[in-house]
């Protein structure tokens, strides 16, 4: 699997573009992501979630920073559909069944911290089809990391066009547990093919809001 699909491939429905289109051309990329409010997986959601700043309301953000939290949410809705019907149809093994779990669990308070955040603003939720990506675990397993990887690369990419300092403490919060995931998924498949290093350099490169696009879009998951 590409670390990079086309935007054509994964949104057919045009709903991550059109997202993305409401946002500044300066913020369009910009992602908030991956909380780490884990619904009980691992560590009691309640517990993490009073670490993040309160985002009680979209009402005083500024319009940038709104379009920028529902192009998240859209991702967010993506991603927590992933992994919930991973765990439902899958039957996963070992090491990649725990993974897919604490994810899932991570993703639905994501979104529920998002949509709380953004109230009546927030977009609807996308219909999707992963095909056999939540069926085959090897197949899971490639396309989990391209969307944890996307994730670290993507807030690099952006955080700095964030205005509200309440969304960027938030946003402080979301990028060690991106990480976290790339790397664990990372040192899952390590294990079974010698593959990438879950950490393989010192730095840690982003992507502009072109490239993000492209990577969030690859094989057809939003069908309407």
């Amino acid at each position: 699997m590409s670390d990079l699909w086309t935007l054509e491939e994964v949104d057919r429905s045009g709903a991550v573009q059109e997202a993305a289109e409401k946002v500044d051309s300066n913020t369009r990329a910009a992602f908030l992501r991956k909380a780490g409010l884990g619904a009980g997986a691992v560590v009691g959601g309640g517990a993490l979630m009073g670490a993040l700043p309160s985002l009680a309301s979209a009402a005083g953000f500024p319009a940038g920073d709104i379009a920028i939290l529902n192009f998240a949410l859209t991702l967010e809705y993506l991603e927590a559909e992933f992994y919930a019907q991973a765990i439902r149809q899958g039957n996963f093994n070992g090491d990649t069944n725990t993974f897919a779990r604490v994810v899932a669990a991570h993703e639905a308070a994501h979104v529920r911290f998002l949509k709380g955040a953004l109230g009546a603003k927030a977009v609807a939720k996308p219909k999707f089809d992963f095909k056999d990506t939540v069926t085959d675990q090897a197949k899971f397993e490639a396309t989990a990391t391209v969307l944890e990887d996307t994730g670290v690369q993507a807030y690099l990419g952006q955080v700095g066009n964030i205005k509200s300092k309440k969304i960027l403490a938030a946003a402080g919060s979301i990028l060690p547990v991106e990480a976290r995931h790339a790397a664990w998924i990372r040192e899952i498949r390590l294990a079974k093919t010698q593959g990438t290093l879950p950490a393989p350099a010192a730095f840690q490169s982003s992507k502009t809001k072109a490239q993000i696009l492209a990577a969030v879009k690859g094989t057809g998951f939003i069908v309407g």
